[in-house]
Parts: structure tokens; sequence; C-alpha cells
């Protein structure tokens, strides 16, 4: 019996994506890329991209982790508390944040934050308390905003509305939802951050959506290491592998890949103030 051959998987090099462009949401100071962050660095170059949000989950991450990106300055700074850390966050972690965001250019948004009723794991009413907070110190400190939402959309955009961010600077991060729900993001102001989820088959809500967006309120994130595009579904995420996202996006939209992928670089530098 013959042995199952392993499924050979295009290179994101092979997109052709030959402007500069922005992967705008990543975590490469996880575990996953201790060993071989040089080399992940190396081929998001060669894929297009010239600059990365590199998303620190509080202040403590931050603390630790900074120092690991002093020899890749194309790469920007998130920093938030998640909403599934949201019942062990005190004032000394809004101080933290407040100090970090006074003192250090390199972070550029405040997120990723939000609510998130999928995991459970926290509360409805502390992830909301966390939220409310998280927003009044980006008011007090002038940044933008990134949002995580999962299963939890309605509530979300019913604190956002509540507390008055409407037209302000705002990213919802990994949307992955409906016309009717991307059109209220929108009637808001804000943009919304495309990740690769959108290059599943079955995943026909989202890719109409995406249809639905225009090119000049959208950006790409990998969320790496999860949520990988095909064909590289199943392993580890890398910033490169935006390319795989940035052409279906692309071809659902008709557009030429490297039309869109500038235009979504474009929006990046100007929420991020890049």
């Amino acid at each position: 019996m013959s042995k199952k051959k392993n499924k050979v998987r295009p290179l994101p090099q092979t997109v052709g994506i030959n402007v500069p462009g922005v992967e705008t949401h990543a975590h490469l100071d996880m575990e996953d890329f201790k060993e071989d962050l040089p080399e992940v660095m190396a081929r998001a170059k060669e894929c297009g991209i010239a600059k990365i949000g590199n998303v620190f989950l509080g202040p403590q991450a931050y603390e630790t982790n900074r120092s690991l990106f002093d020899a890749y300055p194309e790469v920007f700074f998130l920093l938030g508390v998640h909403p599934n850390d949201a019942d062990q966050y005190t004032d000394a972690d809004t101080q933290a944040m407040r100090n970090a965001f006074k003192s250090d250019s390199r972070l550029k948004a405040l997120g990723e934050i939000g609510l998130d009723f999928y995991w459970d794991r926290v509360p409805a009413d502390v992830q909301e308390k966390v939220f409310r907070t998280q927003l009044e110190l980006a008011d007090e400190l002038d940044v933008p905003v990134v949002i995580h939402s999962r299963d939890a959309h309605e509530k979300t955009l019913e604190v956002l509305e509540d507390y008055g961010w409407s037209g302000k600077p705002l990213l919802w991060h990994c949307f992955g939802s409906d016309v009717a729900t991307a059109k209220r993001i929108l009637d808001n102001g804000w943009y919304l951050s495309i990740p690769g989820p959108v290059t599943y088959k079955k995943n026909e809500e989202a890719q109409e959506a995406v249809k639905f967006i225009p090119a000049e309120r959208m950006v790409f994130e990998t969320d790496c290491p999860f949520l990988t595009p095909e064909p590289w579904r199943g392993k580890r995420n890398e910033p490169a592998y935006v390319a795989f996202t940035a052409a279906k996006v692309a071809e659902l939209k008709g557009m030429d890949v490297n039309e869109l992928w500038a235009i979504c670089a474009k929006n990046a530098y100007d929420f991020f103030g890049l």
C-alpha cells in the first residue's frame, strides 16, 4: 500500500503582491513564534508586507515582550486587555497602559478590547465594565480602538453607540459576520478588518459581506497564529499568509489584488497614523 502523499500547498509569494502593504493584527510575541521569528519576518517582507501590527494582550505581555521587536522597526504596537481576561483587570492595568501610550510612540491603538460571549469565561457584566473602562482610556489618550467581538455583535455595538463612539476611530478586528452587521459598523464611520476565514468555502455569509464593504473602509489581518487561510488551513498562521486573504477578497470584489492591497494599505496607514 502506498503512503498518502503530503498535500502540496502554494507559497504566499505566488499570489504576486508587489506593492507594500500592512498586516494589521498579529500576535508574534506568542510562544508559537519563539523559534523562528526572524524567518517569519523575512517571509512577510517577501510577500509585500511593509508594516505589521503586533497586539499585546495586556500590560504584562507588553512589558515582557516588546523588546522582541527592537530589531524590527516595521512593527507597530497595539495594547489592550482582552475580554477573556477581564476578570483579572485592575486599576493598575489602566495606569500601566496610560503610561505606556504616553511614553512609546510605537503604540498606535488600544486593543483588542470588547466582548466575547463564545467562550463564556468571564461574566458579561464584568466584560462590559472593563470594555467601557478601556474606551474611556482611549478617549482620554485620543487613540483609536480595535474591537474584539465574538458572538456578541449586538451588545458590542450597543455599548459603543451608547458610549458615543460613533464617528471616532475604530477598527472591527476579525470581521466575519453578515451584510447587516457590516452596514451598521460602516454607518458608524468605522473600519473592518478581514481575516483568513473569508477564504473558507462554506463561509458564504462573510464572503457576501466582503462584497458589500467598500475597499476604502477595509484592512487585512491574520490574527496569527490563529485563523489560517486556505490553502494553509490547519497549520500555524503567519503574516505572509495574509496574501491569500487579500487574493480571495480581490476575487470576490472583482479587483486586481495589488490595487486592493494598496488601497487597504492606505487605509491602515491613515487609521493607525503610520
